[in-house]
């Protein structure tokens, strides 16, 4: 390839590049038949999407794994996503990459990182209470109570003070170890972040949807960042557009839709 691809993407562009030539690196693998040359594009590919593997590691870090084992794990779900994707899916290869790597390092955490072993449901309920307590808690203004928690999952109250109380089988770092090889002074617990970096968050849908986005029609990509970006009303863009709300409201639905189409095998 002639064009310089870039690995560290910061627009839609560069990941539209980024996602064009996996895409070609992929159906050259498909067509060989030479197991050195299929082998030497599968890595070509993973050093391609690299960045996708370690900003999925990165969402995890903190929580009692060495920072390398994660980033080793997410490298080995990119490589399993290389071999597993399929061009005649019509999903991009970053719509089914990123589930694969973040399943493949949330196996990893529920399958060997647990001093103690615990019956597997209340690992996974675990994981249900840490997704949903940002959500009441900005509902509530305030920590939600056990109750409160069992009644949004659907649960028991038992089940949740079990999980909760299984907590101290994860293995943590120390508080007191070095932050860091050339920080002497300072140890983990002045440096971890109340909470999690919210813009982390938004890394997989970004590094998924952009390669998207860039492939629409340029008034669909307007009227998306005028909506969604801009925060423009309806009626707005209908103005700017010389459109009616409602047709504006119909072509939402339609890209959404369609976005959601292009991502929906891989959630399947």
């Amino acid at each position: 390839m002639h064009t310089v691809v870039p690995t560290h993407c910061s627009t839609a562009e560069d990941r539209a590049l980024r996602e064009a030539a996996t895409q070609e690196l992929l159906e050259s693998r498909a067509r060989s038949t030479d197991d050195a040359e299929r082998q030497r594009l599968l890595e070509e590919v993973v050093q391609l999407n690299l960045e996708i593997a370690r900003g999925i590691a990165q969402r995890f870090r903190g929580r009692g794994v060495e920072d390398e084992d994660l980033e080793q794990v997410a490298c080995l779900g990119l490589m399993k996503a290389v071999r597993g994707y399929r061009l005649d899916d019509g999903v991009p290869f970053i719509g089914y990459a990123v589930p694969t790597i973040r399943g493949e390092v949330k196996r990893y955490f529920r399958d060997c990182s647990w001093t103690v072993r615990i019956p597997r449901r209340l690992q996974e309920l675990q994981g249900r209470i840490a997704a949903v307590l940002p959500r009441l808690e900005q509902e509530l203004g305030r920590e939600p109570t056990l109750d409160e928690i069992a009644a949004a999952l659907g649960v028991g109250v038992g089940e949740v003070r079990q999980a909760e109380g299984a907590r101290g089988c994860f293995t943590v770092l120390s508080l007191d170890r070095p932050a860091g090889r050339d920080d002497n002074e300072l140890v983990l617990a002045d440096v971890i972040a109340a909470t999690e970096d919210p813009q982390l968050h938004r890394f997989e849908a970004t590094e998924m949807l952009s390669p998207l986005i860039a492939g629409l029609e340029p008034r669909d990509r307007e009227i998306l960042e005028l909506r969604f970006v801009e925060n423009w009303k309806q009626a707005d863009i209908g103005d700017k557009l010389g459109i009616s709300q409602m047709q504006v409201s119909r072509l939402l639905t339609r890209i959404l839709a369609g976005l959601r189409d292009q991502l929906q095998p891989a959630a399947a």
